[in-house]
């Protein structure tokens, strides 16, 4: 089935690049927007698989349309894009709802394997620095992880920082699939919450990873 997306950038000719980079990864794009404001108007109207979106653009921004779509129930998967690799970014996608992240110079296999895998349900965040993260973001509850870490979980945390989905974990780990599903169970059960991105956040802030 072919995948629809939603297309937002302030650039014209950056969004005719991506177009053409899409259509020919046999991605239709259902609609384009040169604002976040045009793109929250288009979404009333039109369903996609995902919103590709830049960050940063005039007026309403790319992370503000993204909170204001989350604010009005819609649960669509939203892909950010920039070309700032700024770790401060990728943790304000991740706290607005977004539920990729890629810097504009990733590869078209990389961009056109994003968005299956958001459409698929799955989350995608490129690795981060673990230094300024600890540095410039703080859980308003830093205590301790509820148990220790052994050398298997933390190497799954350390591919879940990467954004890889337990399919690829299990091959990199060669472990079975539903194995690693038990061992993501454990991990976000240590860290107090259910979202992966948030525990791998949690994870570097309390220096497990």
């Amino acid at each position: 089935m072919t995948l629809r997306v939603a297309l937002a950038d302030d650039q014209a000719l950056v969004r005719a690049g991506l177009r053409a980079l899409l259509e020919r990864e046999d991605i239709q794009v259902a609609f384009e927007a040169d604002s976040g404001e045009a793109l929250l108007e288009a979404l009333g109207t039109t369903t996609v698989d995902v919103v590709l979106t830049d960050i940063r653009m005039p007026g309403l921004d790319g992370l503000e349309a993204l909170r204001r779509l989350r604010a009005r129930g819609d649960a669509t998967p939203v892909l950010l894009l920039t070309t700032f690799d700024e770790p401060d970014l990728l943790l304000q996608a991740a706290d607005a709802g977004a539920q990729g992240f890629l810097l504009k110079d990733a590869a078209p296999d990389d961009l056109r394997d994003a968005i299956a895998r958001l459409a698929d349900g799955e989350t995608l965040l490129q690795p981060v620095a673990t230094d300024p993260v600890r540095a410039r973001y703080r859980f308003h509850d830093d205590r301790e992880p509820l148990d220790t870490f052994n050398p298997r979980e933390v190497a799954i945390l350390r591919l879940l920082a990467g954004g890889y989905s337990n399919r690829e974990i299990a091959r990199s780990l060669f472990l079975a699939e539903g194995t690693v599903k038990n061992y993501v169970s454990v991990i976000l059960d240590k860290l107090g919450t259910r979202d992966r991105t948030r525990a791998v956040l949690k994870a570097i802030t309390l220096r497990v990873i």
